[in-house]
């Protein structure tokens, strides 16, 4: 059986920034993941100005820079006749005043490969967590099976489970969120992008369909929303009708009916929102996804999950490296990071209740209207209103300051 001081399980952005800073504190951390690689279709690729500024903190931000991305400065919402800009990220202070879209794995393997220079950290890739080892009620470790079937055990001071919104070590520690309901489930798929396309993210909201388009440079990755549990039933009508709907509100994209060859290439995604009450017990911490399941709309789930992130690993470095982490400092995390997750768990709420339920039911049509909402309109004419939505949007309620010891 293997020792760590931190055992991380899950190799997402939680984890693997956790990891890295951590291990940049000098302190041994072994981060789990079940997968050979980071290479998953339709995964989040938002990189949100607050990242961008840990990157750049973390003495990553050149690299970062060199990989392929595009750039998101505006979000709009379409009407008849135009497109009205919901916020201006370029409103944003700093110089990371946009959202870059970058491939997951890529974003991924940056900070794997970061984090290898120290010599603190550790990945096992094919390796999955299966269980807690307990000890006198206090969490002492992981069991885990490789993917060519061993098995066998990590001993850990603290294990941090951020391996997602179907956690199986919050599972085996008995945390049970408390659920939201959500109107919808989502369809991701890609249709091909011309050069008179809008930029940037363009929201869709017929009778028929609610929908986002991420411009990714030569293609749209689309996020079509349907109602709950309506996936199954849905696959059995033409392919073609899916993508027909959304031409009804965006008729540049007529070219391309035909450009999703079947079902195949469809994938759905169960949204749920959730929240746990308690992130933690004696020797387990759950971030991101594992503590709050996030629902799509908005895009922010990630810079949530990454700021996490750099929460935890501000308060625990010290406990850590004294020897004295207790549950009071795991408690910490939760009351850190409470109002971000409260308030755009809310807003989302809000979003799924007034737009986006009665959109799916067919009870409202934005795109078909000849002019946009009041509140856009609000925005859009009251000059101190503007930064409002790129704030909210961009960095979020509360942005965690990189801490010293992981600066480069």
């Amino acid at each position: 059986m293997g020792h760590t001081t931190v055992c991380v399980v899950g190799g997402g952005p939680a984890g693997m920034v956790l990891g890295l800073l951590l291990s940049r504190a000098g302190i041994e951390v072994t981060v789990l993941e079940k997968h050979d690689d980071f290479l998953r279709d339709f995964r989040g690729d938002t990189v949100h100005p607050p990242t961008l500024d840990l990157l750049d903190d973390l003495g990553l931000g050149p690299a970062f820079a060199a990989l392929p991305q595009s750039r998101i400065e505006q979000v709009m919402v379409p009407f008849r006749g135009g497109a009205a800009r919901v916020a201006d990220l370029t409103l944003l202070s700093g110089r990371n005043n946009f959202i870059a879209m970058v491939p997951q794995w890529d974003f991924l393997d940056l900070l794997a490969d970061a984090a290898a220079k120290e010599p603190t950290f550790s990945l096992r890739m094919r390796t999955e967590a299966t269980g807690l080892v307990r000890e006198r009620g206090l969490v002492t470790g992981v069991t885990y099976k490789t993917k060519d079937g061993e098995t066998g055990r990590i001993a850990a001071d603290l294990t941090v489970a951020c391996d997602g919104r179907a956690s199986v070590l919050r599972a085996a520690a008995g945390l049970t969120p408390k659920s939201y309901p959500t109107p919808m489930d989502v369809w991701w798929f890609r249709l091909p992008r011309a050069d008179g396309d809008p930029r940037g993210i363009v929201g869709l909201i017929s009778k028929a369909r609610a929908a986002i388009l991420i411009d990714r440079g030569d293609y749209w990755q689309c996020a079509t929303l349907i109602r709950k549990g309506s996936d199954a039933a849905a696959r059995r009508t033409p392919i073609g009708d899916m993508v027909r709907n959304l031409v009804e509100v965006a008729p540049w994209l007529a070219d391309r009916v035909d450009s999703v060859a079947s079902w195949d290439d469809v994938k759905v995604l169960d949204v749920k929102l959730d929240r746990l009450r308690r992130w933690h017990i004696d020797g387990l911490l759950c971030l991101g996804d594992a503590a709050h399941a996030m629902s799509p709309v908005g895009g922010v789930g990630i810079n949530l999950a990454v700021q996490d992130a750099v929460a935890a690993a501000s308060l625990l470095a010290t406990p850590l490296l004294r020897g004295t982490l207790s549950t009071r400092d795991l408690a910490a995390i939760r009351r850190r990071r409470l109002l971000p997750t409260v308030v755009v768990q809310t807003m989302q709420r809000v979003l799924h209740a007034r737009a986006l339920k009665p959109a799916l039911e067919g009870r409202i049509e934005i795109a078909g209207a000849s002019r946009p909402p009041l509140p856009l309109r609000l925005v859009s004419r009251v000059r101190w209103l503007r930064p409002i939505p790129a704030r909210v949007i961009g960095r979020g309620v509360r942005t965690e300051r990189t801490p010293d010891f992981a600066r480069r």
